[in-house]
């Protein structure tokens, strides 16, 4: 959420940087709801007094033998004109609310305007591998290597779902606990979430109230705040860990990760560069998170980048790091860099990990704040989240920058101990 005082301060400011991710805005409306906001809060307060006066003068008078009738009619006429003007805040403040809830994070100032066209690649890793032979699509090689089951994950949970098997199920799980044991190492804490969400979790996050139909809604009706919901990222689930909490500046930063499946309403499309594990209603993924003090979120960032950039590197995967337009920025972070990872059938990247910054906008609608040493002043921390990593297209790259002429694809070295051999070969 963003701040209402940067907006009553700077609308104009606010509005050039929201158009930075083609977001029009008009604050006039907003605006005026404030003044009048501020204007029933000034005069119920007014009025509170001078009841509260007359009401401390009554009984002194009555001692003296004076008619308080008077006073008493007064009383009620303004107990009577401040139930109203409470009534008409809570309608203004509504008002405010719900224009506020709906707007996205402002980039930050060295996120370039427009769409994806406008991404920015920072670095590559390795080269696009080369064959000497015609390479097949993951679809195929997970298949006859015995590692997917498509057919079967159709059957029992509808158009996009698989099942891993043998072989698969143990590279799958290498790739989770590969990626667990970095994270442990560099001194993260670890979290296993509860999966089933409440309402208030999808608005912290900044998902809820505009992509509230985009997820699995457990309770049936209209989506309100008794509603439940399978988490769509741990992130969801992570950012209110701490919600309605202020922290200590000694206590920060706060770095944990978390393993879950992820759960995603909308699966894509049925064109060819999507099929097999490129999207899907369920996938494994490991996410980090980070609350930092404001000052030291930038730097933040960068170590997330790096830890997840790492991570693909340790897999010996040819990939490149992109910093992403402000359109193509969810809309509740400022700044995201997106690790992106070579597929050589789609002759495309595909993103394994977004790394983003959220700045204050979270922990606003989260109200997580934290207190510096000495001050008795609290001030909204930032947060920060990335994939590390999501598997549902690590997995293909393995597979298809992998391969072998035989059809075997070599398992990549960081994952033998988990997988127990050094090759996965078709099957007879």
């Amino acid at each position: 959420m963003l701040d209402i005082q940067r907006i009553r301060n700077n609308p104009e400011e606010v509005r050039l940087a929201l158009q930075k991710r083609l977001y029009e805005v008009d604050f006039t409306e907003l605006l005026s709801w404030d003044q009048k906001r501020r204007s029933i809060i000034a005069e119920s307060e007014e009025l509170k007094a001078r009841k509260n006066k007359v009401s401390n003068d009554i009984p002194m008078l009555k001692k003296q033998g004076k008619n308080v009738s008077d006073l008493l009619a007064q009383m009620k006429e303004i107990s009577d004109k401040v139930k109203v003007m409470e009534d008409e805040l809570k309608e203004v403040e509504d008002k405010i609310f719900n224009f506020l809830s709906a707007l996205p994070n402002i980039p930050a100032d060295d996120v370039v305007p427009g769409g994806k066209e406008n991404n920015q690649v920072v670095r590559t890793f390795g080269e696009k591998p080369q064959f000497a032979f015609t390479p097949k699509n993951h679809v195929d090689l997970v298949t006859s290597c015995g590692l997917i089951d498509y057919d079967r994950g159709v059957k029992i949970g509808g158009s996009g779902f698989w099942v891993y098997t043998g072989d698969g199920a143990l590279l799958e799980w290498a790739l989770l606990n590969y990626f667990i044991t970095e994270h442990i190492k560099d001194g993260y804490q670890f979290m296993l979430p509860p999966h089933l969400l409440t309402y208030q979790c999808g608005y912290t996050a900044g998902q809820f109230p505009k992509f509230a139909e985009d997820v699995f809604k457990i309770e049936t009706g209209e989506v309100n705040d008794r509603m439940q919901f399978i988490l769509p990222t741990a992130e969801t689930a992570l950012i209110n860990y701490h919600r309605d909490e202020i922290l200590n500046e000694e206590d920060l930063p706060k770095k944990y990760f978390a393993y879950t499946p992820c759960y995603r309403k909308e699966a894509g499309s049925n064109r060819a560069e999507e099929r097999g594990m490129i999207r899907g209603h369920q996938f494994n993924k490991v996410e980090m998170f980070q609350y930092t003090l404001p000052e030291q979120s930038e730097d933040a960032l960068q170590e997330l980048v790096h830890k997840a950039e790492k991570l693909v590197q340790g897999l010996g995967l040819h990939h490149r790091v992109s910093k992403l337009a402000a359109q193509d920025c969810s809309a509740s972070m400022g700044k995201t860099y997106d690790i992106e990872i070579w597929i050589p059938s789609m002759n495309d990247y595909k993103e394994v990990s977004s790394c983003s910054n959220a700045y204050d906008y979270q922990a606003r609608r989260g109200n997580i704040r934290f207190r510096r040493k000495d001050s008795k002043k609290t001030e909204f921390l930032h947060t920060l989240n990335a994939s590390g990593l999501a598997t549902s297209r690590v997995l293909p790259a393995i597979v298809e920058q992998y391969q072998q002429e035989d059809g075997s694809i070599v398992v990549p070295e960081v994952l033998r101990p988990w997988v127990g051999k050094d090759r996965l070969y078709p099957k007879k």
